[in-house]
């Protein structure tokens, strides 16, 4: 990765990575947010037709964004602190997270009704607790390694930077 003592890192690129992970973090917890919103009141006012339509629109975007999104943090972000002993046990835990998410999409996509509403409330507190754990513990232990680089793992990814940072679709408000 980079040479020791962290010579070649670029302190600014990193900084600018963070931001845009945290960001692109911020984005789609608020996604989902609104998605599972709109499924529970459609489920409370039985409201078949909106249930079915929201139901629809929050399995696609499990399944456009947020499998995606955890199936491209499995590759470059996670591999180099995986290989650290200091990290390794925190990324098994969030390996085993999104493992629980993508069996509570798959749930998802079988329910309906109050079930469908449960799933989806669970994907939702899951994904947010396992977003502030990649942003309070896993980036920073990232950022301040010597060994790592954030800016280097998600170069190009608009699955973990935001579709607007790797030129793709513009969807990014902030422009990353």
């Amino acid at each position: 990765m980079n040479a020791p003592g962290g010579a070649g890192k670029d302190a600014g690129a990193e900084l600018q990575a963070l931001q845009a992970v945290e960001t692109h973090h911020a984005d789609m917890l608020r996604q989902l947010n609104v998605l599972v919103g709109l499924l529970t009141e459609a489920v409370e006012a039985q409201d078949a037709g909106s249930e079915e339509k929201t139901h629809a629109a929050l399995l696609d975007w499990c399944d456009t964004h947020l499998v995606p999104h955890a199936l491209a943090e499995e590759g470059s972000l996670y591999s180099g602190p995986h290989a650290m002993p200091g990290a390794k046990l925190l990324v098994d835990g969030m390996l085993a997270e999104h493992r629980v998410i993508v069996d509570l999409v798959e749930e998802l996509r079988t329910a309906g009704g109050v079930p469908a509403a449960v799933a989806a409330g669970a994907i939702q507190r899951i994904f947010a607790l396992h977003l502030d754990k990649e942003n309070r513990l896993l980036m920073p232990f990232v950022v301040e390694s010597k060994d790592l680089s954030l800016a280097q793992a998600v170069e190009g990814l608009h699955e973990l930077v935001g579709e607007g940072a790797s030129g793709h679709h513009g969807q990014d408000r902030e422009g990353r």
